[in-house]
């Protein structure tokens, strides 16, 4: 497993994914994500995405639209993704890093910390309104500093051996006898009798 950059071929499957997990795609570019992808199959596990906002009063970076594919959840695959964004915006110059989520407690074991709205800049909170208003009205603001990211080791070793878990047959395998036939007797359509 390995993360990348998103190149434009990724674009479709981004939106794809992004609308069936009802993730936030407000302003999408394709450019700003990265994404997990499987070395051996080449299959795309997760993906997240990198947010500078340009303000007066100074920019942020928000991290957003971070995806797991289900078939590759529990393995270090969204843990590396976040790494990667984190490390993203450092080398952009950025100090801090926010998040917006309803689920805080998969953040926090990479040093994200809670940050009450009233302790927000304005810009920030309004971002956090934003999203509030749209796609997450649980969310909260978690941020945390780049130097401060912690990977969690159970993650790092999980993403060296993740494997799409199989999913399970939904239906039977069919047999002969499941429609009344008895494969020792019975005679097909195109059966000319002839050995």
């Amino acid at each position: 497993m390995y993360v990348r950059d998103a190149k434009n071929r990724d674009e479709v499957w981004l939106l794809d994914h992004i609308e069936a997990m009802r993730l936030d795609d407000v302003a999408f570019r394709s450019r700003d994500y990265v994404i997990a992808v499987d070395e051996a199959s080449n299959s795309r596990a997760g993906f997240g995405r990198i947010r500078i906002h340009k303000h007066d009063e100074g920019d942020f970076c928000e991290l957003t639209g971070i995806g797991v594919l289900p078939e590759w959840r529990g393995q270090g695959v969204g843990a590396h993704v976040v790494e990667r964004l984190v490390k993203t915006a450092g080398d952009e110059g950025f100090e801090e890093v926010y998040c917006f989520t309803d689920e805080p407690g998969y953040l926090v074991r990479f040093g994200f910390e809670s940050v009450d709205s009233e302790d927000l800049r304005p810009a920030v909170r309004e971002r956090l309104d934003a999203k509030r208003s749209g796609v997450m009205p649980d969310a909260v603001a978690l941020s945390v500093d780049v130097e401060a990211f912690e990977m969690p080791t159970e993650a790092r070793e999980a993403f060296k051996e993740a494997a799409p878990e199989a999913e399970p047959d939904s239906e039977p395998e069919e047999r002969p006898e499941d429609f009344g036939i008895d494969p020792e007797s019975a005679t097909y359509k195109y059966d000319t009798g002839r050995q």
